[in-house]
């Protein structure tokens, strides 16, 4: 995770990003603390990434790369105001050897449009294209992590990265808002996943689907009531964050919690 020390709103890269109202930065690091103390709580290890002036948009920290069994796929940012983000990420695993950092070729958002299911079909990885991801991307991550790539195509620019319209819930299970998907992509996912937890506009809307699950736990913002009831109908135990300064930057949950896969 990476503190949002230098998070504003000062350009517009997707479509809820207003560069007219201006973020409270304060709540938005108090929040983040509040999301940090969650996971801590719930059992789990939370490196933290020194923040960097001139990078606002740093505390989605799940951008930066793509973790599979110790092999890291870096990212590659379609927008330059990012662009300096791969750097700092490629640092952290750079000081540890027990990861192996590869250097993309293509342009790819990390964890934005990369999700891995290590216990379906001997364990695959999700990718999204269509706004950030170059397609070309998803055969680099496949060579670089031995995993076979599944590509979706995403058509609804308010749900412009993977994250946004589609989660892990545990290692084969998988919740989705469908209109997200080009109709193809959608019988793709429904012949993979024919018991996958159904969202519909108002969750996605929410950022509902922008969540973090550790198979039990299911880590998600206050103003996903409705997917909250839908992961504790299935099972899991919802965990409500309030994350509202984050949003505004086109982010909540997921955005800003890069797994590590070691």
């Amino acid at each position: 995770m990476c503190p949002p020390e230098h998070f504003t709103v000062e350009y517009a890269i997707n479509p809820w990003m207003d560069t007219t109202v201006a973020v409270d930065a304060a709540r938005a690091l108090t929040q983040w603390e509040s999301l940090r103390t969650t996971l801590v709580n719930l059992g789990h290890l939370v490196h933290v990434l020194d923040a960097r002036p001139g990078l606002p948009d740093m505390v989605y920290s799940a951008n930066g790369a793509f973790s599979v069994d110790g092999t890291v796929y870096g990212a590659r940012f379609l927008y330059p105001q990012r662009a300096d983000e791969a750097t700092a990420h490629q640092a952290f695993y750079d000081t540890d050897s027990s990861w192996k950092f590869v250097a993309p070729v293509h342009v790819n958002e990390g964890e934005g449009d990369f999700a891995y299911l290590p216990a379906a079909y001997g364990g695959i990885v999700l990718a999204g294209y269509g706004f950030r991801t170059d397609p070309a991307a998803h055969a680099e991550a496949q060579e670089v992590l031995g995993r076979p790539v599944i590509s979706l195509r995403l058509v609804d620019p308010a749900f412009y990265h993977l994250d946004t319209a589609l989660a892990a819930l545990d290692d084969r299970h998988v919740t989705y808002y469908p209109a997200a998907f080009s109709a193809a992509s959608q019988r793709v996912l429904a012949q993979l996943f024919p018991d996958a937890v159904l969202a519909d506009r108002a969750d996605a809307e929410a950022f509902g689907l922008n969540l973090v699950s550790d198979g039990r736990h299911v880590i998600l913002n206050t103003d996903a009531v409705g997917m909250g009831r839908k992961v504790r109908d299935a099972g899991y135990q919802p965990v409500h964050v309030d994350l509202s300064e984050l949003k505004r930057g086109g982010g909540s949950v997921k955005c800003a919690v890069a797994e590590l896969r070691a």
